[in-house]
């Protein structure tokens, strides 16, 4: 084969492995910015800021997910989607099994979070709750919002995060 054909061949994969690598930062970065998508968490969480305290959560129950990002330490963040409910204008966020996941994790050692309800951002303070009287009301509130668990008793190894504005 000619040197020249040998250039022709090597600047097309040259191209084509350029391509492929602004394919992948592009696929990136729309992952990064535009989940948690279902079970996959992502980075910055989008939507018009609040930055005046809320007192009632009440509309949380409006909507059937919610969005937390917290922080892990380092740069990026971490964002999944949860159930949030509401009871007597508190919020919590729950999960079963929420010893050792990753934003339970983050929750405990950075309480200040972001959370998205519908498209707006709150800034949010996250603390555990391990009284049982106040983890059954935030169980029997998901069991109300969701429909399942009505009538039945809270179970083994799951947590609940009361949410208070910082803003």
């Amino acid at each position: 084969m000619s040197s020249k054909a040998l250039r022709i061949r090597g600047g097309a994969l040259a191209a084509v492995l350029g391509l492929l690598v602004v394919a992948a930062v592009a696929g990136f970065a729309g992952y990064f910015l535009y989940c948690p998508c279902e079970r996959m968490p992502g980075g910055w969480l989008l939507g018009e800021g609040v930055e005046v305290p809320v007192a009632d959560w009440s509309f949380a129950n409006d909507e059937p997910l919610c969005q937390i990002q917290v922080f892990r330490g380092g740069v990026w963040p971490h964002a999944i989607n949860l159930n949030c409910m509401a009871s007597g204008g508190n919020l919590y966020l729950s999960c079963a099994s929420c010893d050792g996941k990753a934003w339970s994790t983050a929750a405990l050692a950075h309480p200040e979070a972001r959370l998205r309800i519908g498209e707006r951002v709150y800034p949010v303070r996250l603390t555990r709750v391990v009284e049982p009287a106040v983890l059954d009301e935030a169980w029997n509130a998901r069991a109300r919002k969701t429909g399942r668990g009505l009538g039945t008793p809270r179970q083994a190894g799951w947590w609940s995060f009361r949410v208070e504005s910082r803003a």
